[in-house]
């Protein structure tokens, strides 16, 4: 169950293309050969409101967070985190030459014993490639 969930600043629409970053996390999120193929999710939500540093309406902010299921040892998921934020760095480096910008990235561990989730694209993807 990793799920990506980004949260960004609206003053981004004119200097970042969204879908173009979410499809650098998911295709990074699959590179590392950590996360389950099936479970990935990746999304943005557009914050229309926000305040950074001393107010500057420039200044603009990317967040994301990673929620995933216990079982992964510290170095794995550090391993996995950091082949993700280079990915997703490198893809706002223009943000970054071009304006006053904060990218943050945090993981979570999700408590397994509160929380509950039902999914059958595990099947799909593993019936999809066993026929080619």
């Amino acid at each position: 169950m990793p799920h990506f969930s980004i949260e960004y600043s609206a003053n981004l629409d004119t200097r970042v293309d969204m879908a173009k970053v979410v499809e650098v996390v998911r295709k990074a999120a699959v590179e590392t050969g950590t996360f389950p193929l099936g479970g990935i999710r990746v999304r943005a939500v557009r914050c229309e409101h926000s305040a950074i540093g001393d107010g500057n309406p420039e200044f603009g902010f990317l967040d994301m967070v990673l929620r995933l299921g216990e079982g992964r040892d510290l170095q794995t998921r550090k391993k996995a985190g950091e082949h993700v934020f280079r990915a997703l760095s490198a893809c706002l480096d223009p943000v970054f030459a071009q304006s006053k910008f904060a990218l943050s990235f945090d993981m979570q561990i999700n408590d397994k014993e509160t929380s509950w989730k039902r999914n059958n694209i595990h099947e799909a993807l593993k019936a999809e490639a066993a026929h080619g």
